[in-house]
């Protein structure tokens, strides 16, 4: 029998993860699953979705993983790694301009927005592909680098701008740090793909800012900007449950933080900015103390005001999932066996109230009371949380996770 969290557990995680997720494929990319793992035909292919399947799906080949029964096979692991490298390349590439539409239906944009929170996610998926040798990949990875640097990388701040509009012609004056965390995420994948370290110094050129802004807001990081960097602690007061800046502190992005800036610290050495490793334990602590049965239930609140008490009450799967990897992360960078033991309770959480072994992969959304909901997040759009959850302890925190595949071979 396996214990929820441990090597038999993970690996099972894994696979129905990948069965769940292949579901999702449609001609424009991947689109967003409902509870019941069908695709949800009122809605379009949204970059983002996309991106995050076609990286997990290069994932598997790598870790040859076997998908559980009716998933697809290795063989069929390649091809959605393909389809999705194809849907990117074409369907939601904007053929005019370069770059890519935020959300596409039957081949034409519903969104035309260019937003480095989807084009973080572009590099990242061409960069686990790259590793896993799909057709086309390099020429993607390529021209999402490229993209990158002309239009969001602002090399005086050393930090991500946020959304232009089709053309490149009118810049969002809104500046925030979830783009910037998965920019981060995305220069160092990239980085270790290509050999070329200055995506890795970029990298580490946002995580010094963000360190600092968090470091002077009692660790609770500043989510929303202005176009000076000024921080808008008050934006979305009146909508705090926004799915991708909601007001406040975010619990799930301390912990996802803390986890990247022991990958930075691992990746650069000595180049690394200083006290990285001292901001993912204090990153991890707040967001544990503050977000932890916060309001006397089990789970992680999703958001907190500025003085640590909860605003939205709901539980997400990928705060949960940040956890485990930010335990993780802690436990082999410091060797103590505290993290350890926190992922253990994590993921006997998770096993009790947010998998869904009956209908397979994570619900993304609990109530405060730990029942399904859908109010931020209708349906199981997403496996990419998760999965690194389940893979994350099979490998060291640097280099990424395509690389270290790539370099560790199958799993097993």
């Amino acid at each position: 029998m396996t214990v929820p969290g441990d090597a038999a557990y993970r690996a099972a995680q894994r696979a129905d993860l990948l069965r769940f997720a292949a579901a999702s494929a449609n001609a424009d990319g991947f689109g967003w699953l409902d509870e019941d793992g069908r695709l949800d035909q009122t809605r379009g292919t949204e970059l983002w979705i996309t991106c995050r399947m076609t990286h997990v799906a290069a994932l598997g080949v790598l870790a040859g993983e076997h998908p559980a029964p009716g998933g697809p096979d290795a063989g069929r692991l390649g091809a959605l790694a393909g389809h999705g490298v194809r849907a990117l390349r074409r369907r939601l590439r904007d053929p005019e301009h370069g770059g890519w539409y935020a959300e596409v239906r039957d081949g034409e944009p519903v969104s035309t927005a260019k937003q480095a929170y989807g084009h973080a996610f572009v590099i990242l998926a061409a960069s686990s592909a790259v590793a896993a040798g799909v057709t086309g990949a390099q020429d993607l990875l390529d021209d999402a680098l490229a993209v990158s640097l002309a239009h969001f990388w602002d090399e005086d701040e050393g930090l991500s701008v946020e959304e232009w509009d089709a053309a490149w012609s009118a810049l969002e004056p809104y500046r925030g740090v979830n783009a910037n965390m998965h920019t981060v995420e995305a220069y160092l994948a990239a980085g270790d793909v290509t050999g070329d370290d200055a995506w890795h110094a970029r990298a580490g050129r946002i995580a010094e800012r963000v360190v600092a802004w968090a470091a002077e807001n009692g660790w609770r990081i500043p989510e929303h900007f202005d176009a000076r960097w000024t921080p808008m602690l008050e934006h979305h007061r009146d909508e705090p449950a926004h799915p991708f800046r909601p007001y406040g502190a975010t619990v799930g992005h301390g912990l996802e933080w803390a986890r990247l800036l022991l990958s930075v610290d691992a990746t650069l050495g000595d180049d690394a900015p200083a006290g990285l490793r001292d901001a993912a334990l204090a990153l991890y602590d707040r967001a544990v103390a503050d977000g932890w049965e916060a309001d006397g239930a089990l789970g992680f609140v999703y958001t907190t005001d500025w003085t640590g008490t909860p605003v939205v009450r709901e539980r997400m799967h990928w705060v949960l999932a940040e956890a485990v990897n930010a335990a993780e992360a802690l436990r082999q960078a410091t060797g103590d066996a505290v993290y350890g033991e926190h992922a253990a309770q994590w993921w006997e959480y998770a096993d009790a109230h947010l998998i869904d072994h009956h209908r397979g992969s994570w619900h993304h959304e609990l109530d405060a009371h730990n029942r399904p909901a859908g109010f931020v997040w209708p349906g199981k759009p997403d496996v990419y949380h998760a999965y690194q959850a389940a893979l994350l302890p099979e490998l060291p925190i640097a280099p990424s996770f395509a690389a270290a595949l790539r370099a560790h071979g199958p799993l097993g």
